[in-house]
């Protein structure tokens, strides 16, 4: 059995249902165990009901006793698909985010459910960017109901050339490696009215000289991962286009798309950047955030 799991939350929505199966798909094939976990939040309870201690211990009672029903459901779902795959259950007294944020530590990747623009494992979309931009290690978002768990799109990751994107890079090469899939770079230059290159404004360089530059530095970054997974195929795709837009056309087709945790500036004050942000809450297949290491 791997050491690492693959952690799932669940607050019993059918949105988390579709990330439990996401979970164990992805447990079964990566030969990891599987981990869901549920989070009360206890502390928002006893706060909202103060010194009440006979009503917080009735209420907590209860609380426990469907935060374990839900598990239970979520485990036999789970066995039912990875029926190969040992399956733990971890019910949490403290806040959801706080609990998987702690367990990415030491998880394989921590996976977590949302509709478009909301998160569901508590306190709509907190939960979801606060575990998008504090986790460690891989992040998975996996979008709500309507939507089928597995592809065979393209593994498709976001490569903005520098050498914060590393991590993203080397996951989604993994990936594609393990799924037998294809795997798409795209990069993309944005901001292209302010920007400056090599101390030049954008529009004082001719277009197919930026186009040029922007192959050659995704050429580099790219080299030692396809020496490294040479079963892979990678097809590069380099736009004029801001990344949102060009990765929001991608995750139609793709089976993953795979992000950083922060953009080309790799601005350590934004744990999640502004890209990444955007894509969890609105891209149309599961996003993987990397945090680098």
């Amino acid at each position: 059995m791997a050491s690492a799991a693959v952690v799932v939350g669940t607050d019993g929505s059918e949105t988390a249902e579709t990330a439990v199966r996401w979970a164990a798909e992805t447990a079964t094939r990566k030969g990891r165990h599987l981990l869901i976990v549920h989070g009360l939040d206890l502390a928002v309870t006893r706060a909202a009901l103060g010194g009440h201690v006979t009503m917080v211990s009735s209420i907590i009672e209860v609380m426990h006793g469907h935060g374990d029903h839900i598990l239970a459901q979520a485990r036999a779902l789970a066995c039912d698909i990875a029926p190969d795959r040992a399956v733990a259950t971890e019910l949490s007294e403290a806040n959801p985010a706080k609990t998987l944020i702690a367990l990415s530590e030491s998880a394989h990747l921590v996976v977590i459910g949302a509709t478009r623009g909301v998160a569901t494992l508590a306190h709509l979309g907190s939960t979801l960017l606060a575990v998008a931009g504090h986790g460690h290690g891989a992040i998975v978002v996996v979008r709500g109901t309507g939507q089928p768990t597995h592809r065979n799109g393209p593994v498709v990751v976001g490569a903005d050339g520098s050498s914060v994107g590393e991590a993203a890079l080397g996951a989604a090469f993994a990936e594609a490696s393990e799924r037998n899939a294809e795997l798409v770079t795209a990069h993309s230059w944005s901001d292209l009215t302010f920007g400056e290159y090599a101390g030049n404004s954008y529009l004082e360089i001719p277009i197919v000289d930026l186009e040029i530059a922007e192959h050659a530095l995704l050429a580099e970054r790219l080299a030692g991962w396809q020496e490294k997974y040479p079963d892979v195929t990678v097809t590069r795709k380099v736009s004029v286009a801001g990344p949102r837009e060009q990765l929001a056309h991608w995750s139609k087709s793709a089976q993953l798309l795979v992000v950083g945790s922060r953009g080309r500036g790799g601005f350590r004050g934004l744990l999640l950047g502004s890209t990444s942000s955007w894509l969890v809450q609105n891209a149309d297949c599961p996003v993987m955030v990397v945090h680098p290491n």
